[in-house]
């Protein structure tokens, strides 16, 4: 239990850094590029937002492959340095008024360490998870994956939502923006602390004289595993695009385009985060006893049908947004609670950490980095419901591709 503490809080702690730049963009957006064309900050915020998501397949590419070669405790390790010395470098930027055009130079390079670590620590949590648990609670083991990572949004969603209520507007765009993401550069520290004593897993150390024999390693996922590519494409395609929809994307939608009271949109979301964490434990035990398949498959008809009805009550009033978020969230943690189980059983040990590291990172840099900035350029031209459609389209195509994903529930991981 120890060790399923450790990887699941330094994930938390990860995952709490990369979120908050998400939700505080509203307030900091103008305080990194020249003023006068407040439009333009955000579409160059949330490019900044998109960019890092194009450093997360470098990361796992490059800490995945370091995790099949040199062992996942210490791509673990490294991974959290990277996130709080972004996160941290992000709280003490200096404004564009202060250092001109440094400070969006500044920005895109925390962004881009943030981008590599989260990339890394996607594929190597996972993988530790999954490496660790016996072969018939997999799910449920991984499942911890995703509540540590729902626990750290929620948390980064009551920290806007107090300081949004306890602080001033022009005081939250002034310098209250900060304290989040000094708060994550400490709390990293923390993590450091935790993972320095991981055991290493037994599977990885049975085949660690494996991973280094391997030549062009990514290209022979694609040679030697062309369906477990394809799949983790399009599991990851579905989960992406409805986290950074809920989690990014409808914040400064809601509260700029629709005109909704931020602290509404906040508390909202905080409440369907906890009953999203809440469900991740019972839907992975759920996928250990009737399979992985027929739980991704119930979701990804579920958002199909629902997306697009639920965005018309992405609307002022705190009921209606209550409403949307919780629904949402709740049919999304059929997919991520056992995402990391089904992903892990799809490669071999030598080559799971690149494997998971390099597609899903790719998949979530072009489906999750740029959801934010499609919602705002759509929004920017009154078509808004175009994005959510994008999302049913999504939700569609991830359906038929995991109808073809075999049945990996209670396996043994060679």
């Amino acid at each position: 239990m120890r060790r399923l503490f450790a990887a699941s809080v330094g994930n938390a702690l990860e995952w709490y850094d990369w979120t908050v730049f998400g939700l505080f963009s509203i307030y900091f957006a103008g305080q990194f590029f020249p003023p006068g064309h407040e439009e333009l900050a955000f579409i160059n915020t949330f490019a900044a937002y998109a960019l890092a998501f194009f450093f997360r397949p470098v990361g796992g590419v490059i800490i995945g492959r370091f995790s099949d070669v040199r062992g996942r405790r210490p791509a673990l390790l490294l991974t959290i340095v990277l996130m709080a010395a972004g996160s941290a470098g992000i709280g003490l930027l200096p404004t564009y008024e202060q250092i001109g055009w440094f400070a969006p130079v500044l920005l895109l390079l925390a962004r881009i360490a943030q981008g590599l670590a989260v990339g890394g620590e996607v594929s190597n949590a996972s993988t530790y998870l999954s490496e660790m648990a016996p072969p018939d609670y997999r799910g449920r083991y991984a499942s911890f994956f995703q509540s540590s990572t729902a626990s750290a949004v929620l948390l980064a969603s009551l920290t806007a939502y107090f300081l949004s209520r306890a602080l001033p507007a022009e005081v939250m765009s002034a310098w209250g923006w900060r304290v989040p993401f000094v708060v994550g550069g400490v709390l990293g520290m923390i993590g450091i602390w935790l993972r320095r004593s991981l055991a290493e897993t037994e599977v990885f150390e049975q085949k660690k004289d494996v991973a280094p024999r391997v030549r062009r390693p990514l290209l022979t996922t694609l040679r030697r595993h062309p369906g477990a590519v394809l799949q983790v494409f399009a599991v990851t395609m579905l989960s992406t695009l409805v986290y950074y929809t809920y989690f990014a994307a409808l914040t400064p939608f809601a509260t700029r385009t629709r005109g909704a009271a931020p602290e509404d949109v906040f508390l909202a979301l905080s409440i369907a985060t906890a009953v999203f964490v809440a469900l991740q434990y019972p839907t992975a035990a759920l996928s250990d006893r009737i399979g992985r398949k027929p739980v991704l498959l119930g979701s990804a008809a579920a958002t199909a049908l629902v997306t697009v009805p639920l965005s018309t009550l992405v609307r002022p009033g705190f009921g209606s947004l209550l409403i949307a978020f919780v629904s949402g969230l709740a049919i999304y943690s059929f997919v991520t609670s056992i995402l990391p189980a089904v992903v892990s059983e799809l490669f071999p040990t030598e080559l799971r950490g690149l494997g998971v590291g390099a597609w899903y990172n790719m998949t979530v840099a072009l489906f999750g980095g740029t959801a934010p900035l499609l919602m705002s350029v759509f929004a920017a031209a009154g078509a808004t419901d175009i994005f959510f459609w994008y999302v049913t389209a999504g939700a569609v195509l991830a359906f038929f591709v995991i109808r073809r994903l075999p049945e990996t529930r209670g396996t043994t991981l060679t």
